[in-house]
């Protein structure tokens, strides 16, 4: 009953409040949720489900993570060495979602740092979203949207 429960706060979750998660925390999710009833199929007790979301959920916000990163690493990328006013493009392996980024030429802001403005496409589940965003250098060389 209790692992009824739990998939049932799950699934309200994902309908409401938890839209707005990044990638690895719908990976952790969906990874407890896929953890719980394993545990439960294999150990068929409480103590099995508890272990098996326990393990789900790690695994499911490391992948979820990764697949962050790579998202993060393609606008780096951008950032870093794409040529002012064209377009850069890659797709998600991981997710199939699309991206393509159009950065602007690099200055610097008040406090010295290299910045750089973008206008960012993405197709995600197939819905189409532009963002306009400012990226500025922190002091690791890495750029961090503002």
């Amino acid at each position: 009953m209790k692992l009824y429960t739990a998939l049932t706060l799950v699934g309200l979750c994902l309908l409401t409040s938890c839209a707005n998660m990044n990638k690895g925390q719908t990976g952790a999710l969906g990874g407890a949720a896929g953890g719980a009833l394993i545990g439960q199929a294999i150990g068929h007790n409480t103590e099995a489900t508890l272990i098996g979301a326990a393990v789900g959920t790690m695994l499911g916000y490391i992948v979820g993570n990764e697949m962050d990163k790579y998202d993060k690493e393609q606008l780096n990328h951008v950032y870093e060495r794409g040529m002012s006013n064209q377009p850069s493009s890659w797709v998600n392996p991981d997710t199939g979602s699309q991206y393509m980024v159009t950065p602007q030429p690099a200055y610097q802001n008040a406090g010295g740092s290299p910045c750089r403005k973008a206008q960012i496409e993405a197709i995600i589940d197939g819905k189409r979203e532009i963002t306009n965003t400012t990226a500025c250098r922190d002091q690791y060389g890495q750029w961090q949207l503002q």
